[in-house]
């Protein structure tokens, strides 16, 4: 399913964020292995999928000349997390050899409505494409299970796996059935386009318990913990010599390297600062060397029932 799976240690070796982003987006493993709907690695057809040394070489060449992307990704919006992920994707397919890219981001409307937009439209050696690109987050059950979807929620509390897989199955990959969207693909040049999804992120388990995947988890899908924010103090004795790093959203995605490290008291001092805490909050456990070891996110006490903020 990932033709780059042996090259998964790359994000860890670049040194610049947007390209160890750039890396991990694109060797990191799907969170499923099965889905409702087809899943496609978006370079499954290029040139680099038979030679994943090709791709190597060039995320290595973006790593010591970054400007190239960086003057991408400040094109375009990456407010959002989803949406970030989605400008790496994009950088990728235009410089792969044996892709083109017909359309990115393109609305569908019919009678002055918006139904919907395709991530991307692409042609390759396996033919036509309509891909769907999501990157996320799921906390998993804290009292046991987690076989089912719907018992893994976003950290937010408002998105939920079965759901978000619902969406993408029965509304984005239908999009072209509808006339409007049939119409947006022949003038795409993609008239006869294969839908596919490709679903990256992590699953947190519930610090100390933990919990099963849900039972279509892919093998090697990514893996961290959670807790509530009380829990902290615990989790901090069961670890006294940690060392912490903070991840604003945006550094959700590659493994984190080269941050300001805390100690578990400054942690505190972070987690309980504010009057009252929000929004979930991630965290890396890292080695001496700054390196992430581990994930952590850590949720209000008040999780799932949280007012809907993002």
């Amino acid at each position: 399913m990932n033709p780059f799976s042996d090259l998964a240690h790359l994000p860890r070796e670049m040194r610049v964020p947007s390209v160890r982003d750039l890396a991990w987006a694109l060797t990191s493993p799907p969170l499923l292995a099965q889905a409702p709907a087809p899943q496609r690695h978006p370079l499954a057809g290029s040139e680099w999928a038979a030679q994943p040394g090709r791709l190597a070489a060039w995320l290595e060449q973006q790593n010591a000349q970054p400007q190239a992307l960086e003057a991408f990704l400040a094109e375009g919006p990456v407010r959002r997390l989803g949406m970030y992920y989605e400008r790496l994707w994009r950088y990728a397919l235009e410089a792969a050899p044996g892709v083109t890219v017909l359309a990115a981001g393109l609305p569908v409307r019919e009678a002055g409505r918006t139904l919907g937009e395709f991530d991307l439209l692409l042609a390759d050696a396996g033919g036509i494409h309509h891909l769907e690109l999501a990157v996320k987050f799921y906390l998993g059950p804290p009292s046991g299970g987690g076989e089912r979807p719907d018992q893994w929620l976003g950290p937010g509390c408002h998105d939920r796996l079965d759901k978000k897989l619902a969406h993408l199955a029965d509304h984005q990959l239908q999009l072209g059935q509808a006339p409007a969207g049939q119409a947006a693909l022949t003038k795409a040049g993609a008239e006869h386009a294969q839908p596919a999804l490709w679903l990256g992120g992590c699953l947190f388990e519930p610090w100390p318990q933990g919990c099963q995947p849900p039972h279509q988890a892919h093998p090697q899908h990514l893996r961290g913990q959670w807790l509530p924010a009380s829990a902290w103090p615990a989790l901090a004795a069961s670890r006294p010599a940690a060392r912490w790093s903070l991840l604003p959203r945006a550094r959700w995605l590659a493994p984190a390297q080269g941050l300001e490290q805390l100690d578990a008291k400054e942690v505190a001092q972070w987690l309980y600062g504010e009057a009252q805490m929000m929004q979930a909050k991630m965290l890396a456990q890292v080695d001496e060397r700054g390196e992430e070891a581990k994930r952590l996110m850590v949720v209000p006490d008040a999780w799932p029932e949280l007012p809907k903020r993002y």
